[in-house]
C-alpha cells in the first residue's frame, strides 16, 4: 500500500495531510525517515511511526461492526432527514466508507452489521446463501398453530408471492412473544407474513445473524467490532 494512503487510513486524516507529514520528515518506516508519499509498504508488517510515536494496533483492511440499532435510526449510509446507523459510528471511523449489510425498519431494533467489505456484505444478504436471521417479535394477538404451520410451509403474501419456509415458535410464556427465523429478505417480510393471519407486529428485534448473536452487553446505539472468530463463523455460515 502507498504510504500516504496507509497513513490517512490509520490516522483518519485526509490524504493531503498525510503527504504533508511525510514531506516534513515526521514519518519513519522500519526506523528510517521516509519522505516519499508514493513509497509502497507492507501494511501488515511495516513499523510506521509519526513524530516518533509508533502507530498502535494492526492495520485493518476492512472493518466489521456489530451495532445495536435503536428505534428511530434508519439502516442506510446517508439520509437527509434521519440519523443513520453509520452516523452512530462515524466519529470513530471518519475515513471508512461503512454501510449496513442488510436493513432493519426504522421502528425495529437489534443487530445491524456494518462493514466496508463489499464481498462479505453480499454474502450476508444474498438469498442464495440462505444465511438465517433470528428475530424476536411481539404481536398484537397470540401466536396460533395456523401461523406456525403456515410459516413452516411458506407463507403466500397478499400480492401472491410465496415465501420460503420459515420458523415461528413461542418465545417464553407470553403468547404474543414469538421467535422467527428467516432465510430470505423481502421488504417488510415479517410484518407482511403475520398480516396474512390478521396479526400486527408491535415490536421487532433482530437477535442474531447466522451463528452470531447480538452481544447482550450492547445497549441501543452501542457497538463493537466483531471478533475474528465471529467473522470466520459468518463466512463459514455463508459458505465461504
Amino acid at each position: 500500500m502507498r504510504l500516504d494512503k496507509y497513513l490517512a487510513e490509520r490516522l483518519g486524516i485526509p490524504r493531503s495531510e498525510s503527504r504533508k507529514r511525510i514531506a516534513a520528515g515526521a514519518v519513519t518506516v522500519d526506523g528510517a525517515v521516509c519522505k516519499r508519499p508514493d513509497a509502497h509498504i507492507d501494511e501488515h508488517a511495516a513499523a510506521v511511526a509519526v513524530g516518533g510515536a509508533p502507530l498502535a494496533g494492526a492495520y485493518q483492511k476492512y472493518v466489521y461492526l456489530m451495532l445495536h440499532k435503536p428505534k428511530g435510526v434508519v439502516s442506510a449510509s446517508r439520509d437527509k432527514r434521519d440519523v443513520t446507523v453509520t452516523d452512530l459510528v462515524a466519529a470513530d471511523y471518519p475515513r471508512r466508507q461503512l454501510f449496513p449489510a442488510g436493513r432493519l425498519d426504522k421502528t425495529s431494533t437489534g443487530f445491524v452489521l456494518l462493514t466496508d467489505d463489499g464481498a462479505f456484505a453480499h454474502d450476508i444478504v444474498s438469498p442464495a446463501r440462505h444465511l438465517p436471521k433470528t428475530y424476536l417479535v411481539t404481536l398484537d394477538t397470540p401466536l396460533t398453530d395456523a401461523m406456525i404451520r403456515g410459516f413452516a410451509a411458506g407463507v403466500t403474501l397478499a400480492d401472491g408471492q410465496t415465501l420460503a419456509p420459515a420458523l415461528a415458535e413461542p418465545d417464553g410464556a407470553d403468547p404474543c412473544r414469538v421467535r422467527v427465523v428467516l432465510r430470505q429478505g423481502v421488504y417488510h417480510q415479517i410484518k407482511r407474513m403475520f398480516g396474512v393471519y390478521g396479526a400486527g407486529v408491535n415490536e421487532l428485534h433482530r437477535a442474531a445473524i447466522g451463528p452470531v448473536a447480538l452481544d447482550e452487553a450492547l445497549t441501543p446505539g452501542a457497538w463493537r467490532e466483531l471478533t475474528d472468530a465471529e467473522v470466520a463463523a459468518l463466512r463459514a455460515a455463508a459458505g465461504r
